[in-house]
């Protein structure tokens, strides 16, 4: 029997809504990121967007961005709109972005960074003007470890501040965590000391070579099965929801674990009602990106450019780039990815791939699971997996 705290840790790991179904792939992401802006007075070790003090002169201006959002909002499914940076709160009419996009009827979260900049006012002013989530990163389970890797002292202690304004105020609350050498050590102990807070969410980035972020600060293979059987026993027992974000594998590490507790002649699926909320979203998959500038990504960490707003619109080069195209389409994957009886659901991350290979298309390299499949290609293709 599967516990309601198993089953919410499990739908943690696609958090797909429940309206949003691989169908909707092809014309619809379920998440849109628009990096509001480039400026950000931390100087964080992984920084995808090797943010500044200063907002690139070349930004959205406000009508630009509200027309942005305007367009965004014409997807046949209108997406979750997540406002990022840099920094977001560094922009003088980040409120009313957030009340428009509101009012175009796109749920709307926020990343804020941890400075002085997000005052008990401005969350009160984000709550007010409809803000759906606010999100800050914890980094550590110790101020010393999440300091470090921000390189701003004193962020940790800004970062419990923020929670703190965000619960008193009743903005629903998401705990976002970069898994790297840093703090890999740490994920049981940075679990135990969110169960204190009242979030709804942790979710769980495992870093990608990009920006600021290097090759050598992400964790072993062998080290992502170690992280994921943690997530998972974390996820039996706690009250918050937990998701992955660029490790789409820990989808195939989930349902290899809800094999284990039904026959496995099963349909899954039949068994475990939250099998339909694994959708299997990746970068250009259900997810697109868009700069400070306009640019047009498959992810924020998939930086091959697909198209420029306003001189293209974000529905047609979601529905129509080349690239975002070929992401959709498992039969391009390659290498174990594609020969892997996971590749529906899981794909392997397409960012880190390019991140390391510079092919968006190979095999994800920090996945152990999948050789033999590769090697015996041709039998193991036989044995699907029943999917949403």
């Amino acid at each position: 029997m599967v516990s309601s705290n198993t089953m919410r840790m499990r739908a943690g790991a696609s958090a797909a809504r429940p309206d949003y179904t691989a169908d909707d792939f092809p014309h619809s992401p379920l998440v849109a990121f628009y990096e509001v802006t480039r400026a950000c007075n931390l100087l964080c070790r992984h920084c995808r967007a090797e943010a500044q003090a200063h907002s690139d002169p070349r930004e959205l201006k406000p009508m630009t961005s509200l027309a942005l959002i305007d367009d965004l909002a014409k997807f046949p499914k209108p997406p979750l709109l997540v406002l990022t940076g840099g920094d977001p709160i560094k922009r003088r009419d980040i409120f009313e972005i957030v009340h428009h996009a509101v009012a175009s009827g796109l749920k709307t979260a926020m990343t804020p960074s941890a400075t002085k900049l997000v005052t008990t006012d401005a969350v009160q002013r984000l709550k007010t003007a409809g803000l759906h989530r606010l999100a800050v990163s914890l980094d550590g389970a110790d101020a010393a470890t999440h300091d470090n890797f921000r390189r701003v002292p004193g962020s940790f202690q800004r970062t419990m501040e923020i929670i703190a304004d965000a619960a008193d105020c009743g903005l629903p609350l998401q705990i976002n965590t970069t898994i790297a050498r840093h703090n890999f050590h740490q994920i049981d102990a940075i679990a135990e000391a969110l169960a204190a807070f009242p979030i709804v969410l942790w979710s769980v980035f495992f870093l990608v070579p990009t920006g600021r972020a290097l090759a050598d600060q992400r964790i072993t293979p062998d080290e992502f099965e170690l992280a994921f059987e943690k997530l998972y026993q974390q996820g039996l027992t706690r009250k918050y929801a937990i998701k992955t974000t660029e490790a789409p594998h820990y989808r195939r590490f989930v349902l290899e674990k809800m094999r284990q507790t039904v026959h496995r002649s099963e349909d899954i699926t039949a068994r475990h009602p939250v099998m339909p909320n694994i959708v299997g979203t990746n970068d250009g998959r259900g997810v697109m990106f868009i700069s400070h500038i306009g640019e047009i990504f498959p992810s924020g960490f998939l930086p091959v450019l697909c198209g420029t707003f306003p001189s293209d619109s974000v529905v047609h080069t979601y529905q129509s780039a080349p690239l975002f195209l070929d992401l959709r389409n498992p039969e391009k994957l390659k290498g174990k990815c594609g020969a892997c009886q996971y590749r529906d659901i899981c794909g392997g991350s397409r960012a880190r791939a390019y991140g390391l290979t510079g092919d968006p298309l190979a095999a994800e390299p920090d996945c152990l699971y999948g050789e033999s499949y590769y090697q015996n290609q041709n039998s193991n293709r036989s044995l699907p997996i029943c999917l949403v």
